[in-house]
């Protein structure tokens, strides 16, 4: 009891005269939980909008009024990040036991500098017990230094030596944990350079594996399974073995079910958006959506893992030539509440999935309004995310070709034609641009025929021949196909039979 009427005392003494949170459910709601509410159903009101509601009219005074509303409101939300619900099963698993370790130091370091040690220690062995369970060696390493400065204090020299004792055991696993955490995502933030840079890396990839092996096998916790189970994908995603990646991926849910791996831990949302997208990429298609839409509702809405893992599950569907059930997954993304807060990048990579998705639909199928978005995209030059000579270039030059001969428009056909034919010269020389280089083959044929199908599809059947006999390159710096090169060598043949552009 004695130890509840010291906390009692803690919060009694040192309470905030003002209320720290905020009163969300509030019949009758002041002020900052109006704001909150809000902006929380209105992610894009102006600050006028927001006046206006909360005080009748925009004034100045009014304004001013809002801006210091706001500062309270934020203070109190934030206060709000330490009640969180992070229960939700579609959140990173470690989350809510990672948070839980977090909490008690906290609460921990209030209570020691207010000098309460036994609820003190209580809270700091609960913390180390949390933290050993979860394989949080970070927080187990924390919770045993603040156990030895306590012990140490209060002159207990049996527990200060054995605390003393698994401290260094802690340090030196964390130190392996540290150093093959170092090795993960010095190759991870090298992989996203350019190309070179990758290519440059992949000789190392053995030795950095091999060195992750070994302290595994020195430390034996989930941090350094987790960094070496990275670097095994990255090497094969680097070397276009997505077959190994399906492999990994199959292995690592059997460790999970098999209670080898902790589950406190593991991310099984990321093994499942690795494993969709090695079917994708070794062209597993009917598999791949199989595992998808089983997958789907795995991932939160508001996680941006939800965008990437959507990606890929329409590129498996536009692949498998499923256009209907692209277009509809689109949507889907789409009404998602967070699409527009992406990443200016991926936003524009989602427009050009949009423009893919929408150019294969039935023209009655399109209201008026996205058919003209269409055409503007076309008229529009590489975007600047582009230009890093890999990716989504052919995929755009392309698909504003098609459009234009859609349109039946001879200038603007042959001037993304010249485009094309200057980008092979420059940019698609390697093996792995074999594809690329027979599609845009097979398009130069265009003018030497004069748009006529049936010779086109004649003349190009070699090519179309040696296209389909290429294997469609894993390299990880390879052009994306957002539809396969045959699919769009049909398409514009269809395109063709209505008419030749003028």
């Amino acid at each position: 009891m004695k130890e509840i009427a010291n906390l009692a005392r803690i919060v009694t003494l040192r309470r905030l005269k003002s209320e720290p949170l905020l009163n969300l459910d509030a019949r009758q709601p002041g002020k900052e939980a109006q704001l909150a509410i809000l902006l929380a159903a209105d992610v894009n009101a102006t600050v006028r909008q927001v006046t206006k509601q909360l005080y009748g009219k925009s004034s100045g005074a009014n304004q001013t009024a809002l801006l210091r509303l706001r500062g309270r409101m934020q203070d109190k939300l934030l206060n709000h990040l330490f009640f969180l619900d992070h229960t939700d099963a579609r959140l990173f698993v470690a989350r809510r036991y990672e948070l839980e370790c977090l909490d008690l130091l906290h609460k921990v370091t209030i209570l020691y500098l207010e000098s309460e040690y036994t609820l003190s220690e209580r809270l700091l062995r609960r913390c180390l017990r949390l933290a050993e369970k979860g394989e949080f060696t970070m927080y187990a390493e924390q919770a045993c230094q603040r156990l030895s400065t306590l012990y140490a204090e209060q002159r207990q020299q049996n527990k200060y030596t054995l605390i003393n004792k698994q401290l260094l055991k802690t340090r030196q696993l964390l130190a392996y944990e540290q150093e093959a955490e170092q090795l993960a995502t010095q190759v991870r933030l090298t992989i996203t350079r350019g190309v070179a840079t990758r290519r440059a890396l992949l000789p190392k990839m053995p030795q950095y594996v091999e060195k992750a092996e070994q302290l595994h096998q020195k430390a034996g916790t989930f941090a350094t399974f987790s960094a070496l189970y990275r670097l095994q994908m990255a090497q094969a995603e680097l070397t276009g073995r997505y077959d190994d990646v399906i492999r990994y991926t199959t292995a690592a849910t059997r460790l999970l079910q098999q209670g080898k791996l902790n589950e406190r831990r593991f991310d099984q949302r990321f093994n499942q958006f690795m494993s969709v997208y090695a079917h994708l990429r070794s062209n597993k298609y009917a598999a791949g959506l199989k595992l998808a839409e089983a997958y789907a509702a795995d991932f939160h809405p508001t996680s941006s893992n939800w965008f990437y893992f959507y990606e890929h599950y329409i590129l498996l569907a536009l692949h498998a030539g499923d256009y209907e059930q692209a277009l509809r997954l689109l949507h889907v993304a789409h009404k998602n509440p967070s699409f527009p807060k992406q990443r200016p990048a991926a936003q524009e990579r989602w427009e050009l999935l949009q423009a893919y998705i929408e150019f294969v639909q039935p023209a009655e199928a399109l209201p008026s309004r996205r058919r003209n978005q269409l055409a503007l995209f076309a008229s529009l030059t590489v975007p600047e995310y582009t230009r890093d000579k890999r990716g989504h270039n052919v995929a755009i030059l392309v698909l504003q070709l098609l459009h234009y001969l859609r349109q039946r428009e001879l200038e603007p056909v042959l001037t993304r034609m010249e485009r094309l034919r200057k980008y092979q010269q420059r940019h698609l020389r390697d093996a792995s641009t074999l594809r690329s280089r027979l599609l845009l083959r097979l398009l130069s044929l265009l003018p030497e025929v004069n748009f006529d199908a049936a010779l086109l599809a004649k003349r190009g059947q070699n090519l179309l021949t040696q296209l389909s006999q290429a294997p469609m390159t894993s390299e990880a710096d390879a052009e994306i196909e957002i539809i396969p090169y045959e699919q769009l060598w049909t398409l514009t043949l269809g395109i063709l039979k209505n008419g030749a552009p003028q």
